[in-house]
């Protein structure tokens, strides 16, 4: 740091503020520091910058099945909002959701001297593993349910079927038939009250839920049973994988998309517009849930107190239900 403070010709106490509080230093000197660090290749210690600040600078997230989807673009909304504000971001993947494995995580980060830990945490089984975790550490969670005394950030699936229920009822559709994912996910139940919750409101039946696994094959094979039912015209699917192999299972069965059944997906996943047709689905801002469960962790690092209190804050984004090509006025 004095190496760089002499060819700025500024103090060691300005690269000092240079580096942690850019915003209170002149842009000219701002400038001419920062080129005096990349000059110099400097990096902080980051040990002694621990010692001075109690803190480390690094955020841990323990994450589950990165390979889906949604997990995976929360966990990349989560690194967009720490990487905004100087952190960087330690990850542990587990292979389930059950206590140990989540203590377990956090322990793993801990050891690491992370300043706190967002989990990533959409089964119902991590809710037993949450409550194991030491009150005095700070910790904010996507997804869980309500009943946790943790700060939670989460997408409103409950909202986003039923967007996507009354969508397709205004399309003239007596019903709408569904393909859920996996019971002991929280979106996907929450995906099916609010498909339910629309259809008995409108006073429609409400047909027996089927059940997929999130991928594009479990979509085909409930969508076969689907396709060989000539009551079905509208089909909302609680994923867009799903939603793909339910419109293979259509056509294949000589039923076209959307001339004889609308179909709705939930995600958007970059590939929707360019389905055959193009699918409406639900698109989740995953950036936004992301910056929240960032927010809610700084929160809870800045005020340690807080983590003792009985509050339990919890930030809710509403999805959008994006129209396209797939859903259409149902045949009369």
């Amino acid at each position: 740091m004095d190496d760089v403070a002499t060819l700025a010709g500024v103090s060691a106490m300005t690269v000092s503020r240079v580096l942690n509080t850019p915003e209170k230093v002149a842009a000219a000197t701002r400038t001419r520091v920062l080129a005096a660090v990349r000059e110099l290749d400097y990096r902080p210690n980051s040990a002694a910058r621990m010692l001075v600040t109690g803190r480390s600078g690094v955020l841990g997230v323990v994450s589950f099945d990165t390979t889906l989807y949604g997990p995976a673009s929360t966990l990349y909304g989560i690194e967009q909002a720490a990487r905004d504000e100087g952190y960087t971001v330690s990850i542990v993947s587990l292979g389930g959701l059950t206590r140990s494995a989540i203590e377990d995580g956090v322990e793993r980060l801990r050891a690491q001297a992370v300043d706190g830990v967002i989990i990533i945490a959409p089964h119902r089984s991590a809710a037993d593993g949450l409550r194991g975790l030491p009150p005095a550490f700070p910790v904010a969670v996507v997804g869980v349910g309500d009943d946790l005394p943790v700060p939670v950030a989460a997408v409103d699936n409950r909202a986003g079927g039923e967007r996507v229920t009354r969508h397709l009822l205004s399309l003239g559709h007596e019903t709408v038939h569904h393909i859920a994912g996996p019971s002991d996910w929280i979106d996907a139940s929450e995906r099916v009250e609010g498909w339910r919750a629309a259809l008995e409101a409108a006073g429609r039946p409400v047909p027996p839920p089927l059940t997929g696994d999130w991928s594009a094959r479990s979509g085909y094979e409930q969508g076969k049973l689907l396709a060989a039912d000539p009551e079905v015209t509208a089909v909302f699917a609680a994923n867009d994988p799903m939603a793909l192999g339910l419109m293979r299972a259509l056509r294949e069965a000589g039923r076209s998309v959307p001339g004889e059944v609308s179909v709705v997906g939930f995600d958007d996943v970059p590939e929707a517009p360019y389905f055959a047709p193009p699918l409406t689905s639900v698109r989740q801002p995953f950036g936004e849930v992301g910056r929240h469960a960032f927010g809610l962790l700084l929160d809870r690092i800045a005020d340690p107190e807080s983590l003792a209190a009985a509050n339990r804050p919890r930030r809710t984004v509403e999805p959008e239900l994006v129209v396209r090509e797939s859903t259409a006025a149902r045949a009369r």
